[in-house]
């Protein structure tokens, strides 16, 4: 089986509506694909209403986190989509959110960018705003020459002088969320470049709820899969892994390397499954 558990569609900050990704995941000749927006369900119902025969659908989502005063991420998966504990969580990351977005325009503005507010949100078509698509607008401007410029010291990277803070919850009591909603929650990419997640917060994590850890990312490299990979059998988590799909576009610059780009085995699937409800 070929398994995705990583993409995002134009609900949060990919590029493509949740039934564009669906056909493309069979045209990729995916098994398996999971939504993952970031701090959303709004794109399920649309994925699944498009889901072609002999793909199965993984609800989930990729919510922000906070640690030590670091942004990470968290991915969850096959939880309760009524919950309401995780609802009202997720429903005051995405106010935040758009509070510090429209503050980061101001800044932009301050600092001689031609950018508006109604250009963010009409690039951003009703998605939860982020800031690939203020670097979006930025580069649109003519202040930059293409989006990745936008995440600086110079604009909107971490620290930079356009950048705005914002709410999100405590990565250990994100875990607590997830695993009381019925889900699995599942460290995002936790060797990529600022988003870095040490092992001893792992291993305490592991004792709290972490079901698994995503392994299979374009961000790590052999060697931290290969100690991904021994970490996570010494704690018994699962080893995900995906695409981190955003379609024609991908934050930070990079290029796309289109759906099913990395996989995770099917036995640690067939844990995941095990592991929910």
């Amino acid at each position: 089986m070929r398994i995705d558990l990583h993409v995002h569609s134009n609900a949060s900050d990919g590029t493509d509506a949740p039934a564009d990704i669906m056909s493309r995941a069979k045209a990729a000749g995916l098994d398996v694909v999971a939504l993952t927006d970031h701090d959303t369900q709004g794109g399920l119902a649309e994925a699944r209403a498009a889901l072609p025969a002999g793909l199965t659908l993984i609800p989930g989502m990729e919510l922000s986190c906070e640690l030590a005063g670091r942004s990470v991420h968290l991915l969850a998966y096959l939880f309760d989509p009524a919950d309401p504990v995780l609802n009202a969580e997720t429903a005051q990351i995405r106010d935040d959110r758009t509070y510090r977005a429209k503050a980061m325009v101001e800044r932009m503005r301050e600092l001689g960018a031609d950018v508006s507010w109604e250009q963010v949100e009409a690039i951003a078509d009703g998605a939860v705003v982020g800031r690939p698509h203020l670097a979006r607008a930025l580069a649109a401007s003519g202040a930059i020459a293409t989006p990745a410029d936008a995440f600086t010291d110079d604009w909107i990277g971490d620290g930079g002088r356009a950048f705005v803070d914002r709410y999100a919850p405590d990565l250990g009591r994100a875990v607590g969320l997830v695993r009381a909603a019925g889900g699995v929650p599942v460290l995002a990419h936790p060797r990529s470049p600022g988003y870095e997640i040490p092992d001893d917060v792992i291993e305490s994590l592991a004792g709290a709820g972490l079901g698994g850890i995503e392994v299979f990312h374009f961000d790590h490299d052999k060697t931290a899969r290969t100690r991904l990979t021994q970490l996570a059998r010494s704690l018994n988590l699962i080893m995900t892994g995906g695409s981190d799909d955003h379609g024609s576009y991908q934050p930070g610059g990079q290029p796309s390397r289109g759906l099913g780009a990395d996989t995770m085995p099917q036995q640690e699937y067939e844990r995941l499954l095990a592991l929910a409800g």
